[in-house]
């Protein structure tokens, strides 16, 4: 359901408004109706109510907002179960910070309690336990400096491996893996390889002053919506995905080649095949 609460760090990622493509509203009744309809149904047997305000929240108190809406309505019309999402964000920025799963629990049960909901509460901690656990390996391939308007510094990757930034201004940080703790003085637009203006990892980065072309550069806190979000734009092959701990490296997911970008043109995969089969791949 839509309650009427949105949060969230950009309009794009704010799910709970009533002015949302999500969820049945709260405020125009149409959650109620469909409580009414699944209960009148003999194909369905209702359980719960289900609802998610926003993405990437730092402020608890628009999530406990969120759950409270959520609780009113489930304890109004006798549901079983209540699940208030996620949306509990993370530090992706020097200097800013992000409430504990403690604090979240406690400021969402509080809620929910506050609504006379006295039974067990789902959330779903998504973001807040991935993020943090990813980080992406960019190689730097140019250098390049606007004499009076600003430096770029070009990677082989960019928007097919990270929408964020260019989908709603997500922000990020990077460091030089060889040298992690390094100071940063250097202010450079960290840019990727695509054919596009926008295709901007980091508008106004902070670097290590001796950056050169050629060297790893790294954007940590991409666990969550990296790889997940990926895609062939430009034709450009998906990278891989390691796995590291205590110094040893693993590959989960490899990295694509230039026959799995071809793998459903019908030219190259029905070329030598049988007719039935490339009938299936025409349909």
């Amino acid at each position: 359901m839509a309650p009427g609460v949105a949060a969230g760090a950009h309009q794009a990622i704010r799910t709970g408004g009533h002015d949302s493509k999500f969820g049945f509203g709260l405020a125009d009744g149409a959650a109620a109706a469909a409580v009414r309809r699944a209960e009148a149904s003999a194909a369905v047997r209702l359980e719960g109510v289900h609802a998610h305000v926003g993405s990437q929240v730092l402020d608890p108190a628009e999530l406990a907002d969120g759950a409270a809406a959520v609780a009113r309505f489930a304890v109004e019309h006798g549901l079983r179960r209540l699940t208030v999402g996620g949306g509990l964000g993370v530090a992706y920025l020097g200097g800013q910070s992000a409430p504990s799963f403690a604090v979240w629990a406690e400021r969402v049960g509080a809620a929910v309690r506050g609504a006379g909901w006295n039974d067990a509460v789902g959330v779903e901690p998504g973001r807040s336990i991935a993020a943090r656990a990813g980080l992406t390996l960019y190689r730097v391939g140019t250098v390049k400096r606007i004499e009076g308007v600003r430096t770029y510094v070009s990677v082989d990757g960019g928007m097919s491996d990270n929408l964020r930034p260019a989908l709603y201004g997500a922000r990020y940080e990077a460091f030089l893996p060889r040298c992690p703790e390094a100071p940063r003085p250097r202010r450079a637009r960290l840019v990727g390889k695509h054919c596009e203006s926008g295709d901007v990892i980091i508008d106004d980065a902070a670097l290590p002053a001796d950056l050169r072309v050629g060297d790893l550069l790294a954007t940590p806190v991409t666990g969550a919506y990296g790889y997940a979000m990926a895609s062939n734009y430009n034709k450009l092959p998906r990278p891989a995905v390691v796995f590291v701990r205590d110094g040893e490296a693993r590959p989960v997911v490899r990295r694509e080649t230039e026959h799995d970008l071809l793998r459903l043109d019908v030219a190259a995969a029905g070329a030598g095949e049988p007719a039935a089969a490339q009938r299936a791949y025409a349909s």
